[in-house]
């Protein structure tokens, strides 16, 4: 098998990695906008460097994988859809729903695959809390509380394009939340503070948000994110039932400490950052890929699921601006698919 890696930057780099020492990975074809970059990484890995996307699609590829700038990859996904090839792409599809449903249906048109790296439905906390709530374990669930907070803010020149803290942050709470729970989001409240460094009101954007959703069941669920948690990398979610709760994410590195006399000491070695905290992760979706393009497996997170994350966080941010509840019916983007 042999797969075009377009874009080598931080998550490209760990991705073509992974697949270059896969074992049913024949090659790699590796470009970027930095050519310098990909030609680096290629020698590193003993691939082929190509000097753009075009020869990625003319030197014949098995498979795409897309871990550009968000701003191409529906073009890309497009792109490749109509050369009949699968594609993994980088969470999200689109920064905005009428991008994504574009790609979406040039996928579903052409009849090919379309995999988004969501990485938290591969980690094994989120797959045992997945596991716990569907099988009973936490009787009825009524409250999950989830959070994502980065250690350090992003450079000032990425945040206008980023999408916003719901976009790209939090979007991966949106897309876990309806996976370990197997249901909807039906309504959001949602605000914002940007009251942290000033590249964040420059952007339009927010350093810290927080978000009450109703899923349609009734149970509610609070998340939280922020760029600016100096105690290092903290991403949880609890959840809790009449029977039992649990929580994903409390370890021996989860960046907190406790104030009562007989808590748990702090971390000595808190996480940094997404790629040391969910690094198996990432791994085992590259590889459940590799089992989508050899046909050993079935999609575990296509296009319109990830459409479905990408509508919560539109209305947690039209919520947000416009200081109201928002009914995820008045998001486009048509009626969700059932929850696997």
């Amino acid at each position: 098998m042999r797969i075009g890696v377009i874009g080598t930057g931080r998550i490209g780099t760990i991705h073509a990695n992974t697949l270059s020492r896969h074992r049913d990975v024949g090659s790699l074809i590796l470009t970027d906008a930095d050519a310098a970059r990909a030609q680096d990484l290629a020698h590193r890995l003993g691939e082929t460097a190509a000097p753009g996307v075009e020869e990625i699609f003319r030197w014949g590829v098995d498979a795409v994988v897309i871990t550009t700038a968000t701003s191409a990859h529906a073009e890309l996904i497009g792109r490749a859809a109509r050369s009949g090839l699968p594609v993994f792409c980088e969470k999200p599809i689109a920064l905005d729903l009428p991008g994504s449903l574009t790609a979406i249906a040039e996928v579903e048109a052409a009849g090919t695959v379309l995999q988004m790296g969501f990485q938290r439905r591969f980690d094994a906390g989120y797959t045992g809390a997945r596991e716990a709530v569907r099988s009973g374990r936490l009787g009825r669930l009524h409250t999950v509380r989830a959070l994502t907070s980065d250690q350090a803010p992003p450079e000032a020149g990425w945040l206008p394009l980023s999408g916003g803290l719901y976009r790209d942050t939090l979007i991966h709470d949106f897309d876990v939340l309806r996976w370990v729970t197997g249901r909807e989001v039906t309504d959001v409240y949602a605000a914002g503070s940007d009251a942290g460094p000033r590249m964040f009101r420059e952007a339009g954007d927010v350093d810290t948000a927080a978000a009450l959703l109703t899923l349609d069941d009734g149970t509610l669920a609070t998340l939280t994110a922020t760029r600016m948690n100096g105690a290092g990398y903290d991403v949880r979610m609890e959840l809790a039932g009449e029977r039992d709760q649990i929580v994903v994410g409390l370890d021996d590195r989860t960046p907190i400490a406790s104030t009562e006399p007989t808590g748990p000491p702090a971390a000595d070695k808190p996480w940094t950052g997404f790629l040391e905290r969910f690094g198996p992760a990432y791994e085992a979706e590259l590889n459940a890929f590799v089992e989508v393009v050899r046909g050993e497996r079935a999609n575990p997170c296509d296009g319109r699921e990830a459409l479905q994350a990408l509508r919560i966080a539109e209305a947690c941010e039209l919520s947000r601006r416009e200081r109201r509840p928002v009914h995820l019916a008045e998001i486009a983007g048509g009626s969700p698919p059932a929850v696997a």
